[in-house]
């Protein structure tokens, strides 16, 4: 019955030992491949670059130069926008139709007013706690005629500052909104209110033998409704795709108090338009999320985690490659980080690493139905990985405890990261074979500006969490990062934001990813459902739109 074992090269069985091992593979890896040799992207930028309008983006870079002495940065917030602001007659209003649930103690009040980086701070006086969509109905019928604007607030957990207000914004708080509403255990089926908290939702389904469909490191403090409305990804996106695919329904509030009831627990309707699609990672700035019904798998029988390192990135790569073709249908996960990140685990943290130092870590969850299927195919893949001199060490967790401690060394890498001073947060999509070369260019273009420069992420959706870290926030730290960072990612047609969003803090770089076209249909959408501009203002869309 163990739980935790040693891979080790050289053998037809894998043996029981302790955590730690030494897989040394003979090999020089002294001569980097040519595919890690190539020209930094940015040489070639110019004529990759997806936007249409080139003067948008030199315009951007105008203002990270500070035109006329300006130093704003296309991140900062804009002007505030003509919005009333809060009378004693509107409180009277909310506080009759949200009875104790008004709050304007500032000390109460002033936890949702700063995200959870505590790099952006709002001065909103004004929290608002309903519970029902009928309440969220009232106050945004009501806020519309007045013209005040709303910020509707999940878990706070987004790292791009689109869950605070930036000025006096009144904060929608859906906290209290967190009653489990239908689990249909037949078909897999759960529906919710929009502010369940994502370890909650998980504890409720395992205990009925399924799991949810996405798992994430903020999943005690985030809410379905946030994640929904910032399309997060997270560790279980290449085992079950994305939340366009597993939510199947949504109920939300419009900006002028209409609730729409898009609240299916069909897999397949092909009646007109699937608007739910539209509010899906619209960052609530379309309309307020209040339910969710969502697709959820199985409960697997047979879960393992197998921490690996590896010499380089090119053996990281041919992992991967091998791990999908032997692992197959039991593959649910495959992540990253590398020795920087896993310096600052033990630094910050404390915590251990398992195996011994390697520059690259990688870290891959099987989940299945049968734990000798799954067993025998994952021993043949660690066979392989070590005779072919892809892996210099590992390890392989069974049981729970042990799983979470591994598992702990990838989520907590951003917890990490706060410990090591201001963080720069990028996240990118780029194809697979270029993830880390963004990286490596990013520490040769600030050379000794930057304390930390670390990579981490999914490398089964090709998704990379870039962080640059300084002892105290370094204007001239963001002027060396940005747009260097975007204009790299635009040369290998990546995203500029693969799965936290735009928020306050990248709107301004949409175009980066996005032609002028279809930006400016965004704009359209949301002139049309949102005329007044009341719904998160000052995010996700740049600031030329007229919102």
């Amino acid at each position: 019955n163990t739980t935790l074992y040693q891979l080790k090269r050289g053998g037809t069985n894998v043996i029981s030992l302790r955590l730690r091992t030494a897989l040394r593979c003979l090999y020089d890896y002294s001569t980097l491949s040519r595919s890690t040799a190539t020209l930094s992207p940015v040489d070639f930028h110019r004529p990759f670059l997806t936007c249409s309008s080139e003067q948008v983006l030199a315009s951007t870079r105008k203002l990270h130069a500070g035109a006329e002495g300006s130093k704003v940065s296309p991140s900062a917030a804009p002007e505030r926008l003509p919005f009333c602001r809060v009378t004693e007659e509107d409180l009277a209003f909310f506080r009759k139709i949200l009875p104790g649930r008004t709050i304007v103690d500032p000390d109460l009040v002033e936890p949702s007013n700063v995200d959870w980086l505590k790099s952006v701070r709002g001065s909103s006086e004004v929290l608002l706690r309903p519970q029902t969509t009928e309440e969220v109905s009232q106050i945004l019928s009501y806020c519309n005629s007045r013209n005040l604007a709303v910020n509707p607030q999940g878990g706070n957990t987004g790292l791009v500052g689109g869950s605070v207000p930036v000025y006096d914004e009144l904060i929608l708080s859906t906290s209290l909104m967190n009653k489990i509403l239908n689990f249909d255990s037949i078909s897999g089926v759960l529906t919710c209110q929009a502010g369940c908290v994502l370890e909650n939702l998980s504890f409720y389904l395992e205990e009925r033998d399924y799991i949810m469909p996405l798992d994430l490191g903020a999943k005690g403090s985030c809410q379905i409704g946030g994640n929904v409305a910032t399309n997060a990804g997270g560790l279980r996106l290449l085992r079950y795709g994305s939340l366009h695919g597993t939510v199947l329904g949504l109920e939300l509030v419009l900006a002028d108090g209409q609730v729409l009831d898009c609240l299916s627990t069909l897999r397949k309707d092909n009646t007109g338009y699937d608007l739910k699609q539209l509010f899906i990672g619209s960052e609530g700035t379309l309309g307020v999320i209040t339910a969710v019904s969502i697709l959820c798998p199985r409960k697997p029988k047979s879960v393992n985690v197998v921490f690996l390192g590896c010499e380089t990135f090119e053996q990281l790569l041919k992992t991967f490659q091998l791990c999908k073709g032997m692992l197959g249908e039991i593959l649910s996960a495959f992540e990253f980080l590398d020795s920087e990140c896993m310096r600052l685990l033990n630094t910050h943290l404390k915590l251990p690493n398992p195996i011994s130092d390697c520059p690259f870590y990688i870290v891959i969850e099987t989940s299945g139905s049968d734990p000798t299927h799954d067993a025998q195919k994952l021993h043949n893949f660690l066979e392989e990985a070590m005779t072919s001199s892809l892996v210099s060490d590992g390890t392989v967790a069974t049981e729970e405890a042990k799983i979470k401690a591994l598992w702990s060394l990838r989520e907590r890498v951003t917890e990490a990261l706060t410990h090591d001073g201001f963080t720069h947060k990028y996240d990118i999509s780029l194809p697979v074979e270029r993830i880390y070369q963004l990286v490596t260019d990013m520490r040769k273009h600030l050379g000794n500006q930057a304390k930390s420069v670390v990579g981490y992420g999914h490398v089964g959706d090709g998704n990379l969490h870039l962080n640059v870290t300084s002892p105290s926030k370094d204007p001239a730290l963001l002027a060396a990062i940005e747009p260097f960072v975007y204009e790299w990612t635009a040369s290998c047609r990546g995203s500029i934001s693969a799965e936290h969003g735009l928020g306050l803090k990248k709107r301004n770089y949409i175009y980066y990813s996005k032609q002028s076209q279809a930006v400016a249909l965004m704009g359209n959408i949301k002139a049309m459902l949102d005329p007044k501009g009341i719904l998160n203002p000052y995010k996700t869309l740049p600031d030329n739109l007229k919102q």
